[in-house]
């Protein structure tokens, strides 16, 4: 009887601890489940969607989008609109000289009236050197042709030479030939000299102006770099609207620095080739009026040494 007694109570045993181990290991599958209703649960009323809730939702769309224009919010892209309305939108010539700095607008100033003078000494001493060598291509031809000094319009490099030769030949009267001729050629140099530094005074200034036009422009051009730097400082932005502006003044000090500098060289270097023209011209005469002048007075002394004879006998 207590052995039967003992197997009841060794399987009571058993069925308890089987029941307990099957509880635990259904634990986690149970718990699992739930996790995976949960999703579900969720999801389902996202899809349906009760038709009263579609109309409040459009009709407060509008007043969603409209909130900001009540209300005091700030916008950054409004809050930049007044920074660039500072900023001209023309970008031409007119407007970047009206919207420059200062000393932008007085290095343009001053490469203007450069401008204005290299073309002025155009004009003028263009005139006056063409009018010079034509002079002396003409007073070449009369001295070859040994005209007298009364002729009409006689060329002035001609008329003044004459003139030296004639003063020498006065103050050298009674002396020897070759001391005379000697006087005459020192004369005649220094007139030619005097003449040339007469017709090339001026054109000084136009090398002046094409060696320095590109310095000032180039000081223009770093001002108004510096202030396009100061602009971004003061903005805290690196916007091409903001920055473009001081660069294009810059660039414009550049251009104008070579439109005032390069005019310049090209008719520094013409006038250069027509005073070397012309001072070439003025010694071809020179020489030609020292040869006339040498032929008479060998000519005169030759009539004075045939003549001395004739008076001895």
């Amino acid at each position: 009887m207590e052995i039967a007694v003992t197997r009841r109570l060794a399987c009571r045993a058993a069925a308890a601890l089987s029941l307990a181990l099957g509880l635990t290991l259904a634990q986690p599958a149970l718990s699992w489940a739930q996790s995976a209703a949960t999703p579900a649960a969720a999801a389902a009323p996202a899809n349906v969607v009760p038709a009263t809730a579609t109309a409040p939702a459009t009709n407060a769309a509008p007043a969603a989008t409209a909130a900001p224009a009540t209300t005091g919010t700030t916008d950054p892209t409004a809050a930049a609109t007044p920074e660039a309305a500072t900023v001209p939108a023309d970008l031409s010539v007119k407007a970047l000289v009206r919207h420059a700095d200062r000393i932008v607008k007085g290095v343009l100033l001053l490469l203007f009236l450069a401008s204005i003078v290299t073309w002025t000494m155009l004009l003028a001493k263009g005139i006056e050197l063409w009018q010079a060598c034509r002079g002396v291509g003409r007073g070449l031809r009369l001295a070859e042709s040994d005209a007298p000094d009364g002729t009409a319009d006689l060329p002035r490099a001609l008329r003044l030479m004459r003139h030296a030769v004639s003063a020498e030949l006065a103050a050298s009267e009674g002396t020897a030939v070759e001391g005379t001729k000697e006087r005459l050629d020192s004369r005649l140099r220094r007139l030619e000299m005097r003449l040339a530094r007469h017709i090339q005074r001026g054109t000084g200034i136009l090398a002046t102006i094409g060696a320095v036009s590109p310095f000032v422009g180039l000081f223009g051009t770093v001002w108004g770099i510096m202030n396009s730097f100061v602009g971004i400082a003061k903005l805290h932005t690196t916007n091409l609207a903001v920055v473009a502006p001081g660069i294009a003044e810059a660039l414009l000090a550049t251009a104008a620095g070579l439109v005032a500098a390069i005019p310049a060289v090209v008719i520094y270097n013409i006038f250069a080739r027509w005073v070397g023209a012309y001072r070439h011209g003025l010694g071809d005469l020179g020489e030609i009026v020292l040869r006339h002048t040498s032929r008479t007075l060998d000519r005169g002394s030759a009539v004075v040494g045939r003549t001395r004879p004739m008076a001895a006998e």
